[in-house]
């Protein structure tokens, strides 16, 4: 598999999972809206007997919600067109994680789209969505992190400890990822789940991640680390999920030179060990 919105992606593939996203989030607002003018309607008749005036004030704050709701929509859908920072581009990445995120995978379900297309359109939104509000940092600010299956699974070496027990024998990425780690200074760390992977970034603090990983645990990682910002690269399994993955490597050198700021190149302090994560 491959980045979502790589150059190196068919633009075909890219449009479709944009359309994919843009149509269940579609959905998800008008859903949303819906429920909120029903709070109004539905009980339109009752409130009477509470005050004459209560029908107005609570279909005054469901108005207000709604028109959030729509803004929200409306900046979240404008970002993703226009591919620019918008004024609040942060909070429209918030609101798709925490908010539409989970109601898009429950119309999906009603709609029998598979989970795994939603996560990949969710992903790639997400990318574009960095992309536009992510600046450049300095080596010591970026993390790349990585799953533990990228090592060779006949290695003997404890990487997930000290990932500079590596060989760098060439059987897995884990060798030219290294190479990008002493090229450009950035961090390195392998994560072996999801709490290793929060420990490492509350020890690191880097202010932005490059993560490989398969959708499900890109997914599970991008609204874990909100707000930072994470930057998702899908890894490719040959031989199925969990074994002996690897990832294009020239993929993740891309997205290194698009955040890394070079006038600060070289000056960051490196670390590129597991370890870190268990101490």
């Amino acid at each position: 598999m491959q980045i979502a919105n790589s150059p190196d992606q068919p633009r075909s593939l890219r449009r479709a999972r944009k359309r994919l996203f843009v149509g269940l989030i579609s959905v998800a607002c008008l859903v949303m809206c819906v429920f909120l003018a029903l709070l109004w309607v539905v009980p339109y008749i009752g409130l009477d007997n509470i005050h004459p005036a209560a029908k107005w004030v609570l279909g005054a704050l469901v108005l207000g919600l709604i028109g959030l709701v729509c803004v929200a929509y409306w900046g979240l859908f404008l970002n993703i067109v226009t591919k620019k920072p918008l004024p609040g581009s942060r909070r429209f990445r918030g609101l798709t994680i925490k908010l539409f995120l989970p109601l898009m995978v429950l119309l999906g379900r009603a709609f029998g789209i598979d989970k795994q297309h939603i996560m990949l359109s969710f992903i790639s939104v997400n990318n574009e969505l960095v992309l536009a509000e992510a600046g450049q940092y300095a080596p010591e600010e970026i993390l790349l992190l990585m799953p533990h299956c990228l090592q060779n699974s006949k290695c003997d070496r404890r990487l997930t400890y000290d990932i500079n027990n590596c060989a760098r024998c060439g059987k897995c990425p884990l060798a030219g990822l290294l190479g990008l780690h002493d090229k450009y200074g950035v961090n390195l760390a392998i994560a072996t789940g999801g709490t290793i992977a929060r420990r490492i970034v509350v020890q690191l603090r880097p202010k932005l991640i490059i993560a490989v990983a398969c959708h499900r645990d890109l997914s599970s990682g991008i609204q874990d680390t909100y707000p930072l910002p994470v930057y998702g690269v899908l890894n490719e399994r040959p031989h199925g999920p969990c074994l002996d993955t690897t990832v294009a490597l020239d993929i993740v050198e891309n997205m290194l030179l698009r955040f890394l700021d070079p006038a600060k190149a070289g000056q960051g302090r490196t670390i590129s060990t597991g370890q870190a994560a268990q101490e």
